[in-house]
């Protein structure tokens, strides 16, 4: 299996490295693997979605208390 590295990852899904570190951290990229301390991820992963709350629920939330 080919594997790339965080920098390649990020700049294929274009996000951040830290971005990419913390879906690393918390496993949610299917096949990596860390080699020492460093991430292996497969070339062939693709970008999990986004599991972060969205901007919508929280304007809604905000006005919520406004009002």
């Amino acid at each position: 299996m080919d594997y790339i590295s965080i920098a390649e990852a990020a700049e294929k899904w274009n996000i951040t490295r830290r971005r990419v570190q913390v879906l690393c951290n918390e496993g949610r990229i299917p096949g990596l693997t860390r080699f020492g301390k460093a991430w292996a991820i497969p070339r062939d992963a693709v970008k999990p979605a986004d599991a972060r709350k969205k901007l919508k629920a929280f304007e809604q939330n905000k006005k919520l208390r406004v009002c």
